[in-house]
């Protein structure tokens, strides 16, 4: 009957039991728990960048407001933006990778081939740096345009509220306004967009992982989909969903140390 299936489908999906994929006939969820580390360690690399470069380059828009400054780094923001990826991953491995030209990144894997799990730590760390260099900059520089939009006029907002005028009007520097009063209320609106983020860079992985045939989980969904493995696409998309969720949680705590108001709220409560 319909409502045992429904029972059965809930039950495995409270336990994670994907069931088998038809490609090898191996458990979905082994597969997904194999290269779950992967697409995040990826993906929480591009968040720190982009949110590295974006509230920089937001802060700077916001008080050098149609400036050439302004004007020069929200064009060059919007340029990378309408870059496609797919492109953009070929012409760095042409390029960069030693495709026809020069050879500084290589063109895919996650570790050399001579790697190995006796070298020092820090040369384990040189070697994935090296090889992540490419896909996490090119997974994270569509979001370098958006990002630091939102942090200008959100900075130019908070600039124009009547305690940023009464910090000026104490002769505090122009630096102390912006860094020490303005700054974290400019914040919200970035915290905020974190939870739609998440699944967006999630789904350019499978781009970036496909080009630089990185083991991840976008990797393996491409494959999924060609081999028609209906089982392991559906454990990836309820595992996306399950990291959308996080990313919503994460930003709704944050959102809590950024503002204060909702702190306030919930010691009331």
């Amino acid at each position: 009957p319909l409502h045992i299936q429904y029972a059965l489908w809930l039950r495995n999906l409270f336990t994670l039991n994907f069931g088998e994929s038809f490609k090898d006939n191996q458990p979905v969820i082994g597969k997904i728990l194999e290269r779950l580390p992967v697409t995040i360690k990826l993906n929480i690399l591009s968040i720190l960048l982009v949110y590295m470069v974006a509230i920089p380059l937001g802060v700077y828009s916001a008080t050098h407001s149609y400036s050439f400054g302004d004007h020069a780094t929200t064009l060059a923001a919007f340029v990378l933006f309408a870059l496609p990826i797919v492109w953009a991953g070929t012409m760095a491995i042409v390029f960069l990778g030693g495709g026809d030209f020069l050879y500084l990144f290589p063109p895919g894997g996650l570790t050399s081939i001579d790697y190995s799990p006796d070298w020092p730590l820090w040369r384990r760390l040189k070697d994935q740096a090296w090889h992540l260099f490419l896909p996490v900059v090119l997974l994270s520089y569509g979001g370098f345009a958006g990002l630091s939009r939102y942090m200008r006029t959100g900075m130019l907002e908070v600039l124009g509220e009547d305690f940023v005028r009464t910090a000026r009007a104490k002769g505090l520097s122009e630096r102390s306004v912006i860094y020490k009063h303005a700054f974290r209320n400019s914040l919200i609106p970035m915290v905020t967009i974190l939870a739609s983020i998440l699944p967006g860079l999630i789904g350019g992985s499978v781009i970036i992982e496909t080009i630089f045939s990185i083991p991840g989980l976008g990797q393996l969904g491409y494959e999924a989909v060609l081999a028609r493995d209906y089982p392991t696409v559906m454990g990836l998309f309820t595992v996306s969903a399950l990291l959308t969720l996080v990313g919503i949680l994460l930003s709704d705590i944050l959102l809590s140390v950024v503002d204060p108001r909702i702190a306030f709220g919930r010691r009331q409560s």
